[in-house]
């Protein structure tokens, strides 16, 4: 296992546009998770190659007892899918919700062959229907790493995303000009990423070079910080 701490990201959006899309690599990535601004428990993502070109992506996020208390907030979700060229293909999905009285458990599987998916537990009975699926559709950790993978300066992005029975379409828009990103005493010279077809509900990704995983994601509602993950770590596996 190779240690690659954080450090600040050198140059800028020229530079940055003058680089090949980062290859699909193995790595183990620490966050911060901040809830409205304060912090509010840790969050790991992590990629694994499975042999071959099946892969699996995983996040967790863990909070303190009061994290834990808001519903959907401590989760664990994992995607197997196969990389086939630049091209993410999705196989199967689980999601566990962990709330104070109760919790959620969520399988689905993407079959390829029947241009279907569906999805099984506990979920509602208006998407337990089987969804019909495109080429190039993700699920939603999938796009995490699609956003790393296609992230330019001033370009534009979309995504169909099939996950938990049913269909989402994601617009992003990439910002001409890299920003700095302080998390704690490192910074990132960043590219933002921002969602511009999810009216109150955004989406925001931080995308630096050399980096395998977004450097902050955050979510915000109405105009408000709610979720925050902020990278504090991570080291890519041989």
């Amino acid at each position: 296992m190779t240690s690659l701490l954080p450090r600040a990201i050198l140059t800028g959006a020229l530079a940055l546009a003058s680089l090949p899309a980062l290859a699909l690599e193995p790595f183990v990535a620490t966050y911060q998770a901040y809830n409205e601004g304060k912090l509010a428990g840790s969050a790991k993502m992590q990629v694994v190659q499975n042999g071959g070109n099946r892969w699996r992506v995983d996040l967790g996020i863990r909070g303190t007892r009061g994290f834990a208390r808001l519903a959907g907030l401590n989760i664990e979700q994992s995607t197997l899918f196969d990389a086939v060229g630049d091209a993410y293909r999705p196989l199967s999905q689980a999601t566990i919700k962990h709330a104070l009285f109760s919790g959620k458990k969520i399988s689905g599987t993407y079959d390829w062959n029947a241009l279907s998916a569906r999805w099984q537990g506990d979920v509602k009975k208006t998407r337990s229907a089987p969804v019909p699926l495109r080429d190039g559709d993700m699920s939603s950790l999938l796009m995490n790493l699609a956003v790393i993978r296609d992230a330019q300066p001033g370009k534009s992005l979309s995504y169909r995303v099939v996950d938990d029975g049913r269909v989402r379409d994601y617009q992003y828009a990439v910002a001409d000009q890299t920003e700095i990103v302080a998390v704690d005493d490192l910074s990132y010279d960043a590219m933002r990423v921002a969602r511009t077809n999810g009216g109150n509900d955004e989406t925001i990704f931080w995308v630096a070079n050399g980096v395998p995983t977004p450097v902050r994601i955050l979510r915000r509602e109405n105009g408000q910080d709610t979720i925050d993950l902020r990278l504090v770590e991570y080291q890519g596996v041989q």
